[in-house]
């Protein structure tokens, strides 16, 4: 049985130690995922590790909330961020409930899945389990401008799909391979984790449902946000417990040293602008 303190004994106490309201951390965990510039970074396993620890470590708490809101990127950041929730979760034995807020889509679903619940809105975008590799070719821009490309390599797959060389067929179908083997990873942790599935034909092949055709398709498991479905459980008082994300490229970090305000935002100016750019094509391709 638990040991109740005494009510005039609890009121000396600090506020936290005071407060019997049922409590539930929440992180939140927005933007494309991996290394999208060193000026702006999106969502990595270095940057959101510090966000999970410091959540499932918050005593006497219920569940943890994860708010998702990421178009996905990076196969590896979106696995290792998913395999260090579960971890968290089993270790802590604490429930993990997902919420999808505009989309959580490729990598963004692969982080979701690691919940025990996933929880949508109505109009949220869920889904695109699939594989993407997107790039440029430029060798038509250089004879045009008479610059000769000099590339020079040990290991005649160390300049594969080089953008300054004519697309090469056997590069395809490395890069094909490559992506085949990630997507049977996907499919296998979405199957694994999410046991309710439909059985419907087009579930991996990248397409995405809003969060009600998400629900009939067993890819979540209701539709709402994490207030009113933490108060729905929890109760009316519920504390829910925003844990601060530290993110921070390398223009703060300059300005963090004390470097000349005016330098720092020299360098980023442009990378970051570009950066911006990126990622606002990847959250426009879900009508975002």
């Amino acid at each position: 049985m638990p040991f109740a303190l005494p009510d005039t004994l609890r009121a000396i106490l600090p506020r936290r130690f005071r407060d019997r309201r049922p409590r539930v951390a929440v992180v939140r965990l927005s933007g494309t995922i991996g290394a999208v510039s060193p000026i702006r970074p999106g969502l990595s396993i270095g940057g959101v590790a510090g966000s999970l620890e410091r959540a499932f470590a918050m005593p006497g708490i219920k569940a943890v909330a994860i708010v998702i809101n990421s178009p996905g990127g990076s196969p590896a950041q979106s696995h290792l961020i998913h395999r260090r929730i579960r971890a968290l979760a089993e270790e802590k034995h604490l429930p993990v409930v997902a919420f999808v807020e505009d989309v959580a889509a490729s990598g963004g679903y692969m982080i979701a899945c690691a919940a025990d619940e996933i929880v949508a809105d109505p109009t949220s975008i869920v889904g695109s389990i699939g594989v993407v590799s997107a790039g440029f070719g430029f060798h038509g821009l250089l004879e045009k401008l008479g610059v000769e490309r000099r590339v020079h390599t040990q290991g005649e797959a160390k300049s594969m799909l080089d953008p300054f060389r004519p697309e090469d067929p056997a590069d395809v179908e490395r890069l094909k391979r490559l992506q085949a083997d990630v997507q049977d990873l996907f499919t296998d942790l979405v199957t694994t984790r999410r046991p309710t599935l439909s059985q419907a034909e087009d579930l991996f092949t990248g397409a995405v449902w809003t969060g009600r055709q998400a629900l009939a398709l067993g890819l979540v498991d209701a539709l709402g946000d994490v207030r009113t479905t933490m108060r729905a459980r929890f109760g009316e008082q519920v504390d829910l417990r925003l844990i601060a994300e530290a993110r921070g490229g390398l223009l703060s970090r300059l300005l963090r040293r004390g470097a000349p305000g005016g330098i720092a935002a020299g360098i980023g100016l442009a990378e970051g602008a570009m950066a911006a750019i990126e990622e606002r094509a990847a959250f426009a391709r879900y009508g975002l």
